[in-house]
């Protein structure tokens, strides 16, 4: 195991303690800053959570999570899976592969399609100028815009896993329950979502983290703007240590960000391990 060890601990372990020491300097990509970076223990973090910026970002960040990945890539993901369960149509492979084209194509290639939709003159005004509704949806609804477009994209991944899960329920219990009189609904909340569990907890984990680190797609559609109405902390991070220089900063915010994705990751465990001791 030692050359994987080794090669972990170069590739994985070191740039994260080398970011870790970087945050606690002044280093820059420029500068007095660049050549000698002096060590600065905590005041990046301290001018991180004073910084109104940073902290209307984690806000957006959080907006776009719940509602692009938690609700939506989710709740769509599971719906389509189980309107599809048994069904091998036509229709049903020819919709499968535009939702699995939609997630395989580059994200930004995915970015300038919406783009492409839904800027002032682009695809949707055009049609909705027939009714008098034309505007730069990327100026009007910008975090609406972006959660939308990372839904169509990522929505094919919750479905092949709850996919996946559906087709290894055992159909007997499910027969049996049919036979006791279980509704659909009924059928739905006490024996289908409790067996799917595992597989529920286990995609949202991977979809928090993925949607989490987005960057992009949004990047493509709005840039942060207008203004900072839509800059996540990506975004944030990238405007701070590659616009404007100070690595030491952005990098501060990166290791705010991991211990966040890394806090996700451990509730969702907590929740599985729960699920499996019950």
């Amino acid at each position: 195991m030692a050359p994987a060890l080794g090669i972990m601990g170069l590739f994985f372990a070191g740039p994260i303690i080398w970011s870790v020491y970087i945050a606690f300097t002044n280093k820059a990509l420029t500068g007095v800053g660049a050549a000698h970076p002096k060590w600065v223990a905590f005041a990046n973090f301290t001018h991180m959570f004073q910084d109104p910026l940073f902290i209307h970002s984690l806000v957006l960040t959080a907006i776009f999570v719940i509602g692009s990945a938690i609700i939506g890539q989710n709740t769509l993901g599971f719906l389509i899976a189980l309107l599809e369960r048994g069904k091998n149509s036509f229709v049903t492979r020819a919709l499968n592969t535009f939702i699995i084209a939609a997630w395989v194509m580059p994200e930004i290639v995915a970015g300038f399609c919406w783009y492409a939709f839904l800027y002032q003159g682009g695809t949707l005004d055009t049609f909705l100028q027939h009714f008098g509704l034309s505007q730069d949806w990327l100026y009007t609804t910008p975090m609406l815009a972006i959660i939308i477009a990372n839904i169509w994209r990522g929505t094919a991944f919750s479905m092949l896993v709850y996919s996946a899960g559906l087709s290894d329920l055992p159909a007997e219990l499910l027969e049996a329950a049919k036979v006791d009189g279980a509704s659909q609904i009924a059928l739905l909340r006490r024996v289908i979502i409790p067996l799917l569990r595992r597989s529920i907890v286990t995609n949202l984990m991977l979809i928090t983290l993925q949607t989490l680190a987005s960057f992009t797609l949004i990047f493509v559609l709005t840039a942060g703007g207008p203004g900072e109405a839509s800059q996540t902390t990506p975004l944030y991070i990238y405007q701070q240590a590659l616009q404007l220089y100070d690595i030491s900063y952005g990098t501060a915010m990166c290791i705010v960000l991991l211990l966040i994705g890394a806090l996700f990751s451990v509730v969702y465990i907590k929740l599985i391990r729960v699920e499996e001791v019950a």
